[in-house]
């Protein structure tokens, strides 16, 4: 990545100038104020089919020309979007079968963005002839930095073609329809195929209930948009293959297991909209910094923030503005976990249409003299001063397993809970604690590898694919500490039910068997107290009782010890925490999901007890946590304030020295409300 862009980090905005090519003084102006602001690069072309295609065949590049060049010419760089994201009109009147056909079986009109089927081989032709273009013209331009293809790519599409395309899917997979029916356990209901003709996609008002169905036909979606991908992107590497590529991801999207695209894409990037201030924004920071550390763990690599407001969004419930402070205090905690730019969708406002309210950094009155620019320009004064930091990375010694194609048969389930099973959040429970203690975190899949850690933490890990069991088995033998949680171990990739005592082929390495889990109406809760300290420590901060919820599993001990019970109901007494030795590791189980304290107390113990590193051994006040990138010379700590109030930091080590303001940090200083305050120290 730094080749291409050199250590520093981009500060720019989506820049859709074909908006206003009738009046060629607001270009004019763009350009005085994006250095103004200090920005280094822009996102040009990303729904600019219709301005550049106007008629099928006739292309029309002098006005993007123009805008490249200018652009260039003010030391701006350029990130050149493909515009399949929204197709022109004429396309989709003279060729109906590009147009999607929803799960009820009804073809779309013309509309919306992404309304498209990634299988039609003349969407496909004319979005080939569309990037080769681009990429012939522009491809080598020196302004030109990476290609940024589409946008957002979602949804799904269920023509024949699809249909067909999804048999073919199936027939690679299974082979047979003897394979097929086994895995999907179609006999039940008297659902058995007879012939590949008869398999259709999940519909509404037809076939939804075979789980392996389900969880295949969102295999097929991810696999056939990352073709549809690979599909762009050869067309527009024809010209340089040296050009990296992109797309942008989005928020939790559930459609798309992005794990499966880093392999395609050169650097990941992503849309970051939090809700700010709608509750207490250390959560908000928390559940976005998770983000964050997905899009990094995806390939291991610094990523881009390619979109996020500077002041607020017009698509959320509430278009809720930032207070002073937030914009760059959100922005550099992109930095910190590991994105080496920020970006904003937009720079100018539209004048029409469906996102003339969202948040830009010039708005309908054209002027520099506002708050939300004024915030901006100085972000980019810091960005310039944190330049060297795109040559810095995270590093982690824990990781948490995040799997998509397992949140998805989870809530497919039909389990202990139909709505609420909360895998986000038990996911989440375990990174909030070690977020707040400074313990940088990596996410993987199923199939990643896990060797060079530490600690793998794996919650609900219900459904067991391509081989992760034997995985985990051998980190635990070879010295890992793997924390396992309640309904783990229960299925395999298709959803099948293992027979034989669950976890599956974990037991022995938990040193438990789940009998029974119990799920909890919403109005319910049980708790478990400690009857063991933790390590034998009596100085331990796992201590007394914590309340559980939702779900309660019902556990044998086979080898392990009991660190918790159950304090109710008629599981009182039984396994809520447990600890066994295997191999040359160690396994925790946790029966429930519990109180915030719990994760808090539970991994401050095992920080502790496997010595783990903290970019700085001081416990910050209540609101606030730091996180730290380096490499072999230099590292810097983002210690963040996601409050309204003042905060006191206990001071730091005298090798910590302040960048963003002048400030002793060997005594305990204030961080103001909402700052984010950067240090560094060198390592050599």
């Amino acid at each position: 990545m730094n080749t291409q862009f050199g250590d520093r980090l981009l500060h720019g905005a989506d820049y859709n100038p074909e908006q206003w090519l009738h009046d060629p003084q607001v270009l004019k102006q763009d350009i005085e104020y994006m250095k103004k602001a200090g920005c280094n690069v822009m996102s040009v072309g990303i729904f600019s089919w219709a301005a550049l295609e106007p008629e099928e065949g006739h292309y029309n590049w002098e006005w993007m020309d123009g805008v490249i060049q200018s652009l260039h010419d003010n030391g701006i760089s350029i990130f050149l979007a493909t515009p399949s994201g929204a197709r022109p009109v004429w396309l989709a009147q003279k060729y109906p079968e590009v147009l999607r056909v929803s799960s009820d079986r009804h073809r779309n009109l013309y509309g919306a963005r992404h309304n498209h089927c990634y299988t039609s081989p003349i969407y496909r032709e004319k979005i080939k002839g569309i990037n080769e273009g681009l990429a012939k013209r522009y491809a080598n331009h020196p302004a030109v930095k990476l290609w940024h293809v589409s946008n957002e790519y979602g949804g799904d599409c269920h023509c024949d073609l699809c249909q067909d395309a999804f048999r073919a899917w199936l027939k690679r997979k299974y082979g047979t329809l003897e394979q097929l029916n086994a895995q999907w356990w179609t006999t039940f209901w008297s659902h058995t195929y007879t012939d590949w003709s008869q398999i259709e996609s999940p519909a509404p008002h037809g076939e939804n209930g075979t789980h392996g169905m389900n969880l295949d036909w969102r295999r097929f979606v991810t696999d056939q948009t990352l073709d549809f991908m690979q599909h762009e992107i050869a067309a527009v590497k024809s010209y340089n293959p040296e050009l990296p590529a992109t797309t942008n991801f989005m928020y939790y999207y559930d459609g798309l297991n992005y794990f499966k695209f880093k392999d395609t894409v050169d650097i990941v990037s992503w849309d970051s909209y939090p809700t700010w201030h709608k509750t207490a924004d250390l959560d908000i920071a928390i559940d976005t910094a998770m983000n964050h550390d997905i899009m990094r763990s995806i390939k291991g690599k610094p990523f881009l923030l390619m979109e996020s407001s500077p002041s607020m969004t017009n698509w959320q419930s509430v278009s809720k503005l930032k207070k002073p402070g937030m914009h760059i205090l959100s922005s550099l905690q992109a930095i910190a976990h590991g994105s080496n730019s920020v970006q904003y969708f937009q720079w100018r406002k539209s004048r029409g249409s469906s996102e003339k309210f969202h948040g830009s950094v010039v708005s309908h009155d054209g002027s520099s003299d506002t708050r939300v620019f004024q915030e901006v320009a100085d972000l980019g004064g810091i960005l310039q001063q944190l330049s060297d930091v795109a040559s810095t990375n995270s590093q982690a010694e824990v990781a948490i397993v995040y799997d998509w194609e397992n949140k998805w048969a989870i809530e497919n389930s039909q389990g202990p809970r139909n709505k609420g099973m909360g895998y986000i959040e038990e996911v989440q429970s375990h990174y909030r604690a070690l977020q707040k203690q400074g313990i940088t975190t990596d996410f993987v899949d199923m199939e990643c590898d896990i060797t060079g850690y530490k600690v793998v933490i794996a919650p609900m890990l219900y459904m067991l694919r391509s081989g992760f069991e034997q995985k985990l088995r051998a980190f635990v033998e070879q010295g890992g500490t793997l924390v396992m949680t309640y309904w783990s171990g229960i299925v395999n990739e298709n959803d099948l039910v293992f027979l034989g005592t669950a976890p599956h082929q974990l037991s022995d390495v938990a040193g438990v068997v789940s009998e029974e889990i119990d799920g909890l109406y919403d109005h319910e809760q049980n708790s478990g107290r400690v009857i063991q300290a933790f390590g034998g420590s009596e100085g331990s901060s796992l201590k007394g009782s914590y309340t559980c919820s939702k779900l309660c599993d019902l556990l044998h001990l086979e080898g392990a010890e009991s660190l918790m019970v159950y304090n109710d109901d008629f599981y009182a007494g039984r396994p809520a925490l447990t600890h066994h030795r295997f191999g040359e590791g160690e396994t925790y189980y946790i029966a429930s999901h519990f109180e915030e304290g719990f994760y808090d107390d539970l991994y401050s113990d095992l920080i502790d007890a496997l010595t783990l590193t903290r970019p700085v051994d001081v416990k910050m006040p209540q609101g606030v946590y730091a996180v730290a990138r380096s490499n072999d010379k230099v590292q810097y700590l983002f210690v963040q304030n996601f409050t309204f109030k003042s905060a006191s930091v206990p001071s730091l080590d005298a090798e910590w020295m302040s960048v963003t303001r002048n400030v002793d940090l060997s005594k305990a200083w204030d961080l103001e409300p909402y700052e984010v305050l950067v240090a560094k120290r060198e390592l050599e």
